[in-house]
Order: C-alpha cells, then structure tokens, then sequence
C-alpha cells in the first residue's frame, strides 16, 4: 500500500463541520476501493483542502472521492518518509 497526498481547490469557506462531513463520506465508502483515509486538513482562505490517505492506487484514491462528490484536483504518491 501507498501513502498519497491529495488537493482539493475550489473551497474558499470551508467550514470545520463540512471538512469533517467530507471526510466522513469518504470513510463510508473507502473500504469498497481498498483505501483508508487518515486526516483530513484545510485552509478556508486558500480554499486549499490536503487529504491523506492509504490505498492501492491513485485511482482508487480518485474513485472514492469522486464518488463522495468531492474529486481531488492532484494526488501525489508519498514515497519517501522521515519522523
């Protein structure tokens, strides 16, 4: 499995309630892709919205959310880590 970064642009307002309401709609279907979202973050002023998550795929990230009506503008795969 792959660690992926994925951007969402457009979301000037995002509130907390509808981040977490996002996130949540993606955790409903992840399993069917084989994903796992971990943590969700967003910049209202930017509309600037980061997912991480865990998955086979960049498609099969890109299918879940899509299916929660929220398809990601970039998803980059995360190779290389360090704590």
């Amino acid at each position: 499995m792959t660690l992926f970064m994925d951007v969402h642009h457009g979301m000037q307002g995002v509130s907390q309630k509808q981040l977490a309401e996002a996130h949540r709609a993606d955790l409903a279907i992840e399993r069917e892709e084989g994903v796992h979202f971990q943590r969700a973050w967003a910049d209202p002023s930017s509309g600037t919205v980061y997912c991480l998550s865990e998955g086979p795929s960049e498609e099969a990230v890109q299918r879940v959310h899509t299916r929660a009506g929220h398809p990601a503008d970039e998803i980059h795969p995360l190779a290389l880590s360090v704590s």
